[in-house]
């Protein structure tokens, strides 16, 4: 199911270092080229999904590529029907060089593509449940 909300209010987010750390203790739980996933059960009353991103600057050196990652990784999240876990999507592999473009189209496509994989695979954990 597609949530057609275009809005990420706060509820939503990882915000806190106490919390991100608390998911990051977790083993990573999906990797697919350029990600790292990391999921914890949300056991808050009325939980759901929430969404933290890590792009380290070592890994994206230009804020616009670490921006691109960030809104694509948001996007895709909202778009996705999750049960109530907090989830980390963290870069682990260099997605350019200073040297090259910032972002480019296929660039684009390619992380969707890989988020894409990230999210469905913790609906297909939800399935086999």
């Amino acid at each position: 199911m597609l949530n057609s909300s275009p809005s990420f209010p706060r509820e939503r987010r990882i915000v806190k270092t106490d919390e991100f750390s608390s998911v990051f203790r977790l083993r990573p739980v999906f990797r697919t080229a350029h990600f790292v996933l990391y999921t914890r059960l949300n056991t808050q009353v009325g939980a759901q999904a929430r969404l933290g991103v890590v792009a380290a600057k070592r890994l994206a050196p230009r804020a616009v590529t670490r921006n691109t990652v960030k809104r694509v990784t948001r996007e895709l999240f909202r778009q996705t029907s999750l049960p109530p876990f907090d989830c980390i999507v963290r870069l682990s592999k260099p997605v350019n060089t200073k040297a090259g473009p910032a972002t480019t189209a296929r660039l684009k496509r390619e992380l969707r593509d890989e988020l894409t994989q990230l999210f469905a695979s913790q609906r297909m954990l939800l399935l086999r449940s």
